[in-house]
């Protein structure tokens, strides 16, 4: 709801502070007199197109403040967090605007600065105008559909057809998705054969690159290991190591004997070192011989097949060739074997895994078609009653020669979508005998503010959410007594469940009204500037009588108003 609006240097202008309260508030006044400033002030707190023309002659900028007091369920703070605003829970939502002589503006919400969209955007969402010159949304057609959803309380209806939509859509997904990725392998069929066979004749095993790397290094340093073998052999061979070990062994022994026999005892220094000598050179024959038989086991080691080399190179060469075919690692070429053979496996199963998802695919389709069906269904019975229900408002209006109608027609299978199978438009027939159109056939402003007006009131009461603050600028153009009076009623009605703002030059719309506001002309020719006064009763009486009458108020204009009033 908007509580309040102040107001700056716009045209006429000077300074006006507002305090706005629930229900049916109506703004009169002379013609000329500013009530249309007090409307294009609200709209440019709301991200209206600006004009450098709205500041105050003499003014540096202009300035307006629309304050709203919302519901924590509303949708606007949702909004906020979208446009990364920050706010805090329970406080009000402040829309400013600054508007310089030059026509730049800047745009504020909650003392956060952002862009003239943004207001747009939210303003949108907390009202609507409906007047001489714009009825926003009704004209769109885009808009009937949620309207009349809204008003047929279809909302269970339309999330079903919503997630029956999804489920087929992921369907149809699944099921191209694998139709593609058949004929891709289909196409690919050979060639992928050919691979496979390549594979199971190579037989590629994990970690072989690496032992073939191996084993060629070496191979390829094999000869020369055999040479240095051979020189290793050759200090073994001939007047060899062991032989002169064992003579030198057999020498200490004898000199050994030779002191014992000379009486030495065997404790004796001579005999002890003697005996440890020979030990000594006992192990190292031992070690000499163990040596020699170790390096004739390493020349084995490098016993090689003459050809060993090339059959080591060439596979490794038709490993890495493999690899590069199918542009993997050939540490990769086991899995890629693996791959291969799933996918033609796959080929092979195909016709079984696309009638299984065609299955799928097509009772999803059927779902959706009946939840489809049930939400036209409602909506054609929402339809009926809506249209019932505006046709019943349209004759008091003075509009009774019209005729209202719900047009729902079957969408194509390509334009379907989550919200249903249906085109809905609001259609009109002005005249007898004329053909049903859209609501833009209508050419006068104030029958489609009237009409409005008709379609809100049967709407009234049925809305499930906040409502937007509703201002209709001169509904009531054209039409006076019971048809104005009509009008009034209806506008309070309205207003029973939203906030209403009417601009009206009809006693008999502004006495129905919750509150009454004057706008009026002050000063004289060089300084002249827009008044607005919130009228009590009595004034509000003398400005009914005024309305009725004209410049001479008459006592019987004041009775008039005062039965007015009721």
């Amino acid at each position: 709801m908007l509580i309040g609006l102040n107001i700056r240097n716009v045209v006429l202008i000077e300074s006006l502070d507002l305090g706005i309260g629930p229900g049916l508030t109506a703004l009169t006044g002379e013609t000329g007199a500013g009530k249309s400033i007090i409307l294009d002030a609200l709209g440019l707190a709301t991200g209206a197109r600006a004009d450098a023309g709205l500041v105050r002659r003499g003014a540096a900028q202009a300035s307006v403040t629309a304050m709203f007091d919302l519901a924590p369920s509303h949708t606007v703070w949702s909004m906020l967090d979208d446009k990364g605003l920050g706010y805090a829970p329970g406080e009000e939502l402040i829309l400013r605007r600054l508007l310089g002589a030059d026509g730049r503006s800047r745009a504020f919400v909650n003392d956060q600065a952002t862009s003239v969209g943004v207001l747009k955007d939210l303003g949108n969402l907390l009202l609507e105008v409906h007047g001489q010159h714009e009825t926003v949304g009704l004209l769109d057609a885009r808009n009937h559909r949620p309207l009349l959803d809204q008003f047929g309380d279809c909302g269970a209806a339309l999330n079903a057809c919503g997630r029956t939509w999804e489920t087929w859509r992921m369907a149809r997904q699944r099921l191209e998705t694998l139709r593609d990725q058949t004929q891709k392998a289909a196409q690919d069929l050979d060639m992928l054969t050919l691979r496979l066979e390549e594979l199971d004749r190579l037989a590629p095993k994990a970690g072989e690159e690496t032992q073939l790397a191996a084993q060629r290094a070496l191979l390829g340093a094999s000869e020369k290991a055999l040479t240095e073998i051979a020189a290793a052999r050759e200090a073994f061979s001939g007047e060899s190591l062991t032989q002169k070990l064992a003579q030198a062994f057999r020498a200490v022994e004898r000199a050994r004997e030779r002191a014992v026999q000379a009486g030495a005892s065997p404790d004796s220094p001579a005999v002890t070192r003697l005996t440890t000598a020979a030990a000594t050179i006992d192990r190292a024959l031992v070690e000499a011989q163990e040596a020699a038989a170790a390096i004739d086991l390493a020349a084995e080691a490098f016993d090689f097949e003459p050809d060993q080399l090339d059959k080591a190179e060439e596979r490794l060469f038709a490993l890495r060739a493999m690899a590069r075919k199918l542009n993997v690692p050939v540490e990769g070429l086991p899995a890629a074997r693996i791959e291969i053979a799933q996918t033609l496996a796959a080929v092979e199963s195909a016709d079984e895994a696309l009638k299984a998802a065609a299955a799928e695919a097509e009772q999803a389709r059927v779902l959706y078609r009946a939840a489809a069906s049930d939400l036209t269904a409602r909506r054609q019975q929402a339809g009926h009653a809506l249209a019932l229900a505006v046709e019943g408002e349209l004759a008091p209006l003075k509009l009774d020669k019209a005729r209202f109608r719900v047009a729902i027609e079957p969408l194509t299978a390509e334009r379907a979508g989550p919200a249903g199978m249906d085109r809905i438009e609001f259609e009109v027939m002005t005249n007898p005998g004329a053909p049903f159109g859209g609501l833009g056939v209508i050419a006068s402003g104030g029958e489609l503010s009237r009409f409005a007006l008709a379609l809100k009131a049967a709407l009234a009461g049925r809305a499930d959410q906040a409502q937007p603050l509703m201002i209709f600028d001169e509904v009531d153009q054209g039409v006076g007594g019971a048809v104005a009076d009509a009008v009034g009623l209806r506008l309070r009605k309205l207003a029973a469940n939203t906030q209403v703002l009417v601009v009206t030059h009809s006693p008999q719309v502004a006495a129905r009204a919750n509150a009454h506001w004057r706008v009026a002309k002050a000063g004289d020719g060089d300084s002249v500037s827009t008044r607005l006064d919130i009228l009590p009763e009595p004034e509000r009486e003398e400005e009914l009588a005024r309305m009725l009458s004209g410049a001479n108020v008459t006592e019987a204009a004041r009775a008039a108003a005062r039965a007015l009033m009721g």
